[in-house]
């Protein structure tokens, strides 16, 4: 709430005035007012792409170089037109790569260049199955729009699986005796004799 707003809104009137018509003269103030304030700040709200009208975004999208893809939600197209700034300057490194895919409200990403077994362009993006079935199409405009130059871009999937360890504790004793029969068949001949 802004200033003006939060005034209009504490205005009081004396306590032997604050019934019948000049309580009602007040609250009628008070929406009159905000209206004007709205009206006169207007122009300046047009500026914002969070909170200006359509046809307006669609020029301050054109002049940040945004294209709004299709099925693309109106608050995500405003959030993309909002941080193209930020999202220029961010692009080419990893940690302003992850930042633009938590700007933009993705989530959870990693990124990952050089590993063994690919080519040496090759760079990993890391996502959930979840944001790449409810982002595909932006997840594509943003590598498109912000990804290296001759870079190519491979998605892996990761998938959280709920593990659960259950720790004890054995207090016990394991003891092997080893035995050794010696020359079995000498004595086995000499208890043959001896039995005959």
């Amino acid at each position: 709430m802004t200033d003006f707003a939060t005034r209009l809104k504490n205005l009081k009137l004396p306590s032997w005035m604050d019934v019948g018509e000049p309580a009602k003269l007040l609250r009628a103030c008070v929406i009159f007012w905000s209206k004007v304030y709205g009206w006169i700040t207007w122009p300046l709200r047009q500026f914002d792409p969070l909170t200006c009208a359509e046809p307006l975004l669609n020029l301050i999208a054109w002049e940040r170089d945004i294209t709004r893809f299709d099925g693309e939600p109106l608050s995500l197209y405003r959030k993309r037109v909002s941080y193209a700034f930020i999202n220029a300057q961010d692009a080419g490194e990893v940690a302003g790569f992850i930042a633009i895919f938590s700007r933009l409200g993705i989530g959870y990403v990693e990124l990952l260049e050089r590993q063994d077994g690919l080519d040496w362009d090759v760079i990993v993006v890391r996502v959930t199955d979840s944001q790449i079935a409810g982002n595909s199409d932006l997840l594509l405009e943003i590598i498109r729009k912000y990804g290296r130059t001759c870079r190519r871009y491979q998605f892996e999937v990761i998938t959280a699986m709920p593990l659960l360890i259950n720790i004890g504790w054995y207090q016990g004793e394991y003891i092997c005796y080893p035995a050794s029969l010696g020359d079995v068949t000498a004595e086995s001949s000499a208890t043959y004799s001896a039995s005959l």
